[in-house]
């Protein structure tokens, strides 16, 4: 980390009340040449058409070019490119796409706000946060369930939030820690920002930050950290009886309680607390259930997984993740899309993308105790996988004997767990 970064990290640590200055000063053509390395180069273009090849070749003329408009007040967002990318439920979401210029600009202003504001995130918010991850987020979920003394869940998740965020709520909260008015300037532009849809419309949005330009992670995770996350602290554990526990994804949350009542009062101040900063939850994802080791035949999901009690082998009770229903249907529709597209791919690099496919699916599903689950989409990928390379000529290719000695052939990486053991997170909140 830079030192002038370090030493922001180091004062928002010891001062959780300090408001920064001077952060518009930082967006010099050394710290954006530096950010340029983290641009994804591979990404898809937004409305200038620009590639990172290009835009490389003559890198130090078009960031001293970029930070001079941008310093003299000339810079303006551009359009942001939105495409809609299906759901395994059959919905759409929608993606926004950048311009190449604006992602190094957010890619810069997402380091600086990283950097105070990681040391004001609670521990358990995982979403977009450096050395987090959704699977950590459910192996430390599933011990905090085995070792804690919970009863009820409460599973939630907020309706359409990226596109809902208050952009007037959104700058009070940036206020709180930043006195900079050039930089906030600077945020707004892309909170603004117009979005160019499929068809050729222009909207301009007034809520809302674009789901998947380079900014919004961070933003999202401001936005929630005081509507929830610190509400959730200060309020709902002070009015609790019981122990509890949040665990939250960007907008994805599932809250733990010790007792009945402890659970029904958030579950009932909960609308009125999101209302209050013009969001909703999400009617059929929100729900209060009966979630106990006594209890049986009860069960939610988190992040594509089944959290659910069951007997062990040596018939304790113990916490079980399995990939759910939604996610594994998902991952085929996906997997069948893709044989159909690649199917007349030559044989050497289908099976290498093919084993990348399936060491990234063992990678996120393969937590202890759901290799039936990983198995079972190894089963399913490969007899998909047959099946289309049967469709490569007008004629039968392979039988499964010889499909078999195929993928023998290219050492088809086999179904694993992948699930390390992990230390769960020290959460001081976690009981009274």
């Amino acid at each position: 980390m830079q030192t002038s970064l370090q030493g922001r990290a180091d004062k928002a640590k010891s001062d959780k009340r300090h408001r920064f200055r001077h952060l518009f000063g930082l967006l010099t053509v050394f710290f954006l040449g530096d950010c340029w390395r983290y641009v994804r180069k591979g990404a898809a273009s937004g409305v200038d058409r620009g590639t990172a090849e290009a835009y490389g070749q003559q890198l130090s003329g078009n960031v001293h070019h970029l930070v001079e408009r941008v310093k003299r007040g000339a810079y303006r967002a551009k359009l942001v490119l939105r495409r809609w990318i299906p759901k395994g439920d059959g919905k759409r979401r929608p993606l926004g796409l950048p311009a190449l210029e604006d992602k190094l600009l957010q890619t810069a202003v997402s380091r600086i706000l990283c950097t105070i504001y990681e040391e004001d995130f609670l521990p358990t918010s995982y979403g977009y946060r450096p050395n987090r991850s959704a699977k950590e987020a459910v192996g430390h979920l599933r011990q905090e369930l085995q070792r804690g003394r919970y009863g009820y869940v409460v599973e939630a998740e907020i309706m359409g939030f990226f596109d809902n965020i208050d952009h007037q709520w959104m700058t009070r909260m940036l206020e709180q820690r930043i006195d900079d008015v050039p930089f906030l300037r600077l945020i707004k532009k892309w909170l603004k920002a117009g979005i160019l849809e499929e068809d050729g419309q222009v909207l301009h949005p007034v809520t809302g930050t674009p789901q998947g330009g380079i900014v919004s992670p961070i933003l999202a995770n401001v936005s929630l950290h005081y509507v929830l996350d610190l509400w959730w602290d200060k309020v709902v554990r002070k009015e609790s009886k019981g122990a509890i526990s949040l665990w939250r994804y960007a907008d994805d949350f599932v809250c733990l309680f010790q007792y009945k009542e402890d659970a029904e009062r958030f579950f009932a101040v909960l609308p009125q607390r999101l209302s209050k900063f013009n969001l909703t939850l999400a009617q059929d994802k929100t729900r209060i259930i009966r979630f106990s080791r006594f209890q049986r035949g009860t069960s939610f999901d988190f992040l594509g997984f089944t959290f659910r009690w069951e007997e062990s082998r040596k018939g304790n009770k113990v916490i079980k993740c399995r990939t759910s229903r939604k996610k594994f249907r998902g991952s085929i529709v996906n997997f069948t899309a893709w044989c159909r597209t690649h199917r007349s791919v030559p044989l050497r690099q289908l099976f290498r993308d093919l084993n990348a496919k399936l060491r990234g699916y063992d990678n996120y599903d393969g937590v202890r105790g759901n290799y039936d689950s990983v198995h079972a989409f190894f089963i399913r990928a490969t007899t998909i996988l047959w099946k289309w390379m049967n469709r490569r000529s007008q004629k039968r290719s392979y039988t499964w004997q010889q499909f078999e000695k195929l993928l023998k052939q290219y050492r088809i990486a086999r179904p694993r767990i992948t699930d390390a053991p992990q230390t769960p997170p020290v959460l001081s909140f976690a009981f009274r």
